[in-house]
């Protein structure tokens, strides 16, 4: 019986489970993604998030802490290089575990195990689901046409007002307008002069 046993032993001594767990996060690093069963799957993510989370602080004592656990160079130099720059922000969480089946022989539970920051596929529907609100699409179309084209009242042309001088003039002064026009008038078409000068002319002749 397993009374008050935490760690699963996956049917392995210790020196042997210690050195799969080893070369197995030493492929998680590399290749960012490993399928395996879904039991040791578990016991790795256990297994590699602190050694993720001790790549956050680069010095030598945490390299050399690392390497104790991987025992591979160059799987240090990708840990501390590219994937802390990368789960920097993330407090926690580094590792997702996706379920595949059975596997046919020993019907095993079969997984993925990767690291949530390389999964750009998620990455893009999770940020899809964030944008995405309660409102329905014939709400927003509607909203958006009235916000695009606002409503333009029509304007009738006004023609410009012709003032008549003449209805605002009193009676009084059109009169004396046109008796002032009256003699102007009559001079100009009745000149007088020259028929005195012609009856200078024949008093002259007679005498």
């Amino acid at each position: 019986m397993r009374h008050r046993k935490k760690i699963n032993h996956l049917g392995r001594k210790s020196p042997h489970r210690k050195a799969m767990l080893s070369n197995m996060a030493s492929s998680l690093i590399m290749n960012k993604r490993i399928f395996t069963t879904l039991a040791k799957a578990k016991a790795l993510r256990v297994y590699v998030e602190p050694l993720i989370t001790k790549s956050k602080e680069d010095s030598t004592h945490s390299r050399r802490t690392v390497f104790s656990y991987l025992q591979d160079k160059q799987a240090v130099s990708e840990l501390f290089r590219e994937v802390s720059q990368k789960i920097a922000d993330r407090p926690g969480g580094y590792t997702r575990i996706l379920k595949t089946g059975f596997r046919k022989g020993d019907a095993a539970e079969m997984c993925f195990i990767e690291l949530v920051d390389y999964n750009t596929n998620m990455l893009k529907t999770a940020e899809d689901d964030t944008k995405k609100t309660r409102r329905s699409r014939r709400g927003k179309k509607s909203s958006d046409t009235t916000a695009e084209k606002p409503a333009v009242t029509p304007v009738a042309e006004v023609e410009p007002a012709v003032e008549d001088t003449t209805a605002e003039q009193p009676e009084a002064e059109v009169i004396e307008e046109v008796k002032a026009e009256a003699p102007a008038e009559e001079t100009a078409e009745t000149p007088e002069a020259p028929k005195e000068e012609k009856e200078d002319d024949n008093k002259k002749k007679d005498e």
